[in-house]
């Protein structure tokens, strides 16, 4: 599994850019503001990379600038119902805008302000809302081990999902693991204590 490239910037497009890496280039596919902040062709960068497998066949690269981007990009997909790579990219797309402000508004349950700020449909704010008002932080001095920040909620979904656990169950384990372990606790102590919890007895 692909999770992180640095090499140089060989072409761009309207939603991805080809980075070289060792002779290799990877199309990967970036949500618009983190596109555009890339660097011209022939630019070195680094990007935090999420695989999803295409519908048209073959494995599809996403792009992201910092590890927070990467961690709210596999909540979206995860935990927010019918939403894919593409849609969580979306999604993504106008959080970025500044993600402290996407995350004060769903913790705090405020529609208007993920469509007048953010642009979303007062649809899409309602679903995002009751999918992630508990799943974000809502300011500075929320204990929560699992800000957007930190990444180590999505570190370990990830992990047990691709072990095969159902998403839900892996996040009932997750929260259990985390609470015992403590906020300091970082994704490969969650993930050892999640499994305990999801090993059968």
């Amino acid at each position: 599994m692909i999770a992180y490239l640095r090499g140089r910037v060989v072409t761009r497009g309207e939603e991805s850019a080809v980075i070289e890496v060792n002779g290799l280039g990877y199309e990967v596919f970036f949500c618009e503001p983190s596109l555009a902040d890339l660097g011209p062709e022939g630019s070195t960068v680094e990007v935090f990379i999420a695989e999803s497998i295409s519908m048209y066949g073959g494995t599809a690269l996403y792009g992201f600038r910092s590890r927070d981007e990467k961690a709210l990009f596999d909540l979206l997909r995860d935990a927010v119902p019918n939403t894919g790579a593409k849609k969580a990219m979306d999604y993504l797309g106008k959080a970025v805008k500044s993600m402290p402000d996407f995350a004060a508004a769903v913790a705090g349950k405020d529609p208007k302000r993920l469509t007048a700020i953010f642009g979303f449909t007062a649809k899409t704010a309602d679903k995002l809302i009751s999918a992630l008002k508990d799943k974000l932080p809502s300011g500075p001095g929320t204990s929560s081990p699992f800000k957007a920040e930190t990444g180590a909620y999505a570190q370990a979904l990830n992990a047990l999902t691709g072990l095969g656990f159902r998403a839900g169950d892996a996040r009932a384990a997750i929260e259990e693991a985390a609470a015992e372990a403590g906020p300091a606790a970082d994704a490969e102590t969650i993930i050892r204590q999640a499994l305990r919890r999801l090993s059968p007895k």
